[in-house]
């Protein structure tokens, strides 16, 4: 399987979870501004939406959207235990994060990555600082779902690392700060930090 990919973008989500379950991927490189693959290429050509991860299945066959992408990798060593069993309400649990985190925190960056207008970026910085209290006042264990590492914590732990970049102050959230520290140093973790490029 390929998985296209910006450095540190939301395709570092399913890159851990592939390296958190033993899959090993080929790895293709777009430049998001550009389209541009490393190698050479179109990458709209690849995926009409344009955007990253987009997952070329053994059989040809291309899976876009992090959230379904990381519920299909998860399922593919099902061993790992890195998704609740389907069916459980654990498992909606999962899906309901992912959501969560696609929906109110992931798309809340959208200006203040790509060149909002200062009232836009001001409101989007109000808006993370709700979503990530929440986040921090839901958190019970180590992980989003208690001790246990699964498929929505490598969502989490992307977009939580964003904040550094757009100055988003992350002082009030020491179990968000201590959770992104706790996954850095997972090995699957920093397998793919370091195949991309950013550690």
């Amino acid at each position: 399987m390929k998985l296209f990919y910006s450095p540190g973008a939301c395709s570092l989500s399913p890159h851990i979870v592939a390296c958190e379950a033993g899959i090993d991927l080929e790895l293709s490189k777009v430049n998001l501004k550009t389209k541009e693959m490393d190698g050479g290429g179109n990458f709209a050509e690849v995926n009409p939406k344009g955007q990253v991860p987009a997952l070329r299945l053994e059989g040809g066959e291309l899976l876009t959207e992090g959230p379904a992408i990381v519920q299909f990798l998860a399922e593919q060593k099902p061993e790992q235990n890195l998704a609740p069993q389907y069916g459980s309400l654990a498992h909606y649990r999962v899906l309901e994060w992912l959501n969560y985190l696609a929906t109110e925190v992931h798309k809340t960056f959208l200006p203040l990555f790509w060149g909002g207008t200062d009232d836009e970026k001001a409101l989007a910085s109000k808006k993370l600082a709700k979503r990530f209290q929440y986040i921090e006042d839901s958190m019970a264990g180590d992980y989003l779902m208690g001790d246990d590492f699964c498929i929505a914590d490598a969502y989490l732990f992307t977009v939580y690392n964003w904040c550094k970049f757009v100055d988003v102050d992350t002082s009030a959230w020491p179990k968000l700060a201590a959770f992104a520290a706790r996954m850095s140093q997972r090995p699957g973790v920093q397998k793919a930090l370091k195949a991309e490029g950013l550690i």
